[in-house]
Parts: structure tokens; sequence; C-alpha cells
């Protein structure tokens, strides 16, 4: 008996450093929407985390500690997020703080950040810092550092280059504050180039008919029409739009959750002729390094998880986030706060979607959104969406692929 407990203790002993040296995993923590309306798209992005986490840990790590992923489901309700944000960092003492997917998500943890003197990097989210200008506060979005004029800047670009010129343009969207941000840009650029607004409408995001509202749109028979929308908005309105028969000679935008799987299937060849602004899109031209091997491994665990099997949307640009922290912290050599908002403001990150540059609030120095339109749709088979020339690219001009289709019609081929 003597000798079995001697020989416990010494395996205790034994045991006891060992574990004592295990490192403390980095904490990288984040709300994101598992539940309501946003979770088709946010759960696709913590896929993409999660390939990177693995990514990591297999080569041993962030300065030789593991890396671990700790988010809560902010239910795709904005008031959920500034309490879990608290918890993150004052129950979980996460290391760092990510934003969940959409303006209206990002925007309500910032104060949380702000007081906590957290770096804070934002996922899709329009004008993040417009309001704060936390030098510690850095987007994950291809809009440029005039955010809201950029975003819907390639969409009247384009409609000034119609034969005749267009007059007038109505502006629709959510009153949510990624929308509005988008609207109010549109009509900074429909200034710009001319145009007479002749409908500017909001709807609550709460709003399950939008036959009113396209009615009163079409009333007043606009040569434009630009909307900014949430997935579930955007099939409300397109849906709508086919019932009534609404008519102009090119119509588009912001419609968030046209870029996936789940409404390109739903809404087949009602997308036809709609020109979208996109944040990437997989043409030959576009494909950055390393972007399709992402794609390839996300796509293979797709279908397991869940989430939309395509992944072209968000996946990436989470995926793209990721990376930019990793190579701070590894150029800095630390998890301190400021050193890494130092280096971040001036140096160039290597990512799947491209060299990222970083200015004045943490936007993209450069505006790089693209301007596509769907076209030659048939049936609601997903297959068709794998091919580029479903999807054509306007804008950049560099990298167009086909020729803008006007005026807009309704479920043309």
């Amino acid at each position: 008996m003597r000798s079995i407990i001697a020989l416990l203790f010494a395996v205790t002993l034994a045991w006891v450093p060992a574990r004592a040296a295990e490192p403390e995993p980095i904490k990288i923590g984040f709300g994101e929407a598992l539940t309501g309306s946003l979770a088709v798209i946010g759960k696709s992005g913590i896929v993409a985390m999660q390939i990177w986490a693995e990514q990591i840990n297999a080569k041993g790590g962030l300065l030789g500690r593991p890396v671990k992923l700790i988010y809560y489901d902010n239910q795709s309700n904005p008031a959920n997020v500034p309490g879990l944000y608290v918890k993150l960092l004052d129950v979980d003492h996460v290391d760092f703080v990510l934003s969940g997917y959409a303006t209206n998500m990002a925007v309500p943890a910032m104060p949380v950040a702000i007081t906590h003197k957290k770096l804070y990097l934002s996922l899709f989210s329009l004008a993040t810092n417009a309001q704060f200008h936390y030098p510690r506060s850095f987007s994950m979005i291809a809009t440029g550092p005039d955010a809201k004029v950029a975003f819907s800047k390639g969409y009247f670009d384009l409609a000034m280059e119609l034969d005749p010129k267009p007059t007038t343009v109505a502006i629709l969207g959510s009153d949510t504050e990624f929308a509005r941000n988008g609207t109010d840009g549109a009509k900074v650029n429909a200034a710009a180039a001319g145009l007479k607004v002749v409908y500017d409408g909001s709807y609550p995001p709460t709003t399950t008919d939008y036959t009113p509202i396209v009615r009163a749109l079409k009333a007043t028979n606009p040569d434009l029409i630009y909307i900014a929308s949430y997935p579930a908005d955007t099939t409300g309105i397109l849906r709508a739009a086919t019932e009534m028969g609404l008519k102009a000679r090119m119509l588009g935008g912001s419609l968030v959750g046209l870029a996936t799987a789940s409404m390109k299937t739903q809404l087949g060849p009602l997308l036809n002729d709609i020109v979208l602004g996109e944040q990437w899109v997989p043409a030959p031209k576009l494909q950055f390094p390393g972007v399709m091997e992402f794609l390839k491994i996300y796509q293979s665990r797709a279908v397991a998880e869940g989430v939309d099997p395509l992944g072209v949307f968000l996946p990436p640009f989470a995926y793209a986030r990721m990376q930019v922290l990793e190579q701070a912290v590894n150029a800095v050599h630390s998890l301190d706060d400021g050193k890494l908002a130092d280096y971040m403001h001036s140096h160039t990150f290597k990512t799947v979607v491209g060299d990222i540059v970083y200015s004045k609030d943490g936007e993209w120095a450069e505006n790089r959104l693209v301007w596509t339109q769907f076209q030659g749709i048939k049936g609601n088979d997903l297959d068709q969406f794998r091919n580029p020339e479903t999807e054509i690219v306007l804008i950049p001009k560099e990298y167009r692929s086909g020729t803008l289709r006007t005026p807009y019609q309704i479920g043309s081929p």
C-alpha cells in the first residue's frame, strides 16, 4: 500500500507541473447571430473563423499560445449586443473583441470596446467608426475611407453611363442604421449626378407586407431605383415588385442576402437584371491568392455545418479579418491593444480578399466594392450560380466581364 501511495504521489507531482506549463489560450470574443434574421449569414462567418483557428492552432498558435473563440448569440437583436460584450470582457476576460456581422450588430458594441480601451475589428459594418473616431477600431468592409458615399457610388456611376441619361431616382431603405447610412450616401451621389429624388422612403424592420411601399414607389415612375435592405426585406420587396410589375431603367443597390445560396435559389429568375453592390465575387480576375483554397475548405464543411454552401459573401472576409489580427500580433509580438492599433494603421496586410491598408477611422484606404448584374438565370437550381456568367462584373472596369443590361425587366431570362 505504501508503495502504491508513493507511486501515485510521484505521478501527481509529475502531472501538476506539466499541466501548469500549458499556455493559457488567447481568447477572442464576439457576439454573432446564431438565430434571427441575420443568422443565415452570421453562422457562415463563424465557420470561417473556426477554420482559421484550427489552422493557427495546428501551427502552434499565436505567440506560442493556442487561440480560442468565445461567442454568444445576439439573436439578430441590437439590444442584446452591449450586454454580451460586457460579459465577454468582464467575465470571460477575452483578449480581443470582434463585432458580429452587420452594422446594426457592430455599432452597439463600440461604446463597450471604447470604455475598455480594446482593439475592435468589425465585419461588414458600414461607417462603424464615423460617430466615434476611435483609434483602435478597424473595419473589414471594402467601402474605403468615405464609406457612406462609396457604398452606392458605383450604382450611380453605372446609371450615368445610360443613354439617354436618367433624370429621376427613387431611394428606399429599412429604418435601421445600416440602411440609413446607405440611403444617406445614395442621396449625396444622386445630387452629384444631377438626379431628382422623386421617392425617399423607409420602412420599419418589422415590416412583412411590402406591397403598399412598392405601390407608392411605383407611382413616382422613377428612372432608377436604389434599395438598401436586409435579407428578409430584400425577399419581400422583390416579390412585391414582381407582383406589381415594377419597372425602371435600372434597379438595384445593396440588397443584402442576394449573395447567399438560400436567397439565390429562392428567387431564381427574379434576380435577373438586378444591379448589386458586392464585397467580392469569385470572378477569375478577382481570385486573390489563397481565396479559392479557403473556399474549397469552407464548402467541404458547409453542408454538415448547416451554413451557406457557396460562402462567397461573408466567409472570405471573416477569414481575412482573422488574418489581419494574426499578422499584427506576430509582427508586434504582443497582445497590447494600443501597440497593435498603431501597427495596423501603418502597415499592409496580405489577405484572401487582397491587400488591405487602413486609413483614418480604421476604414480601408480605398474603395474596392464590386458592382455586378444578374443575367441568364433560369429556374432555381443552385449549380447555375457557380457559373460566373450568371453574375457579371461591371465595376471595377478593369475586371468587367459583361455589359449592363437595361431596362430592368422582372423575371427576364
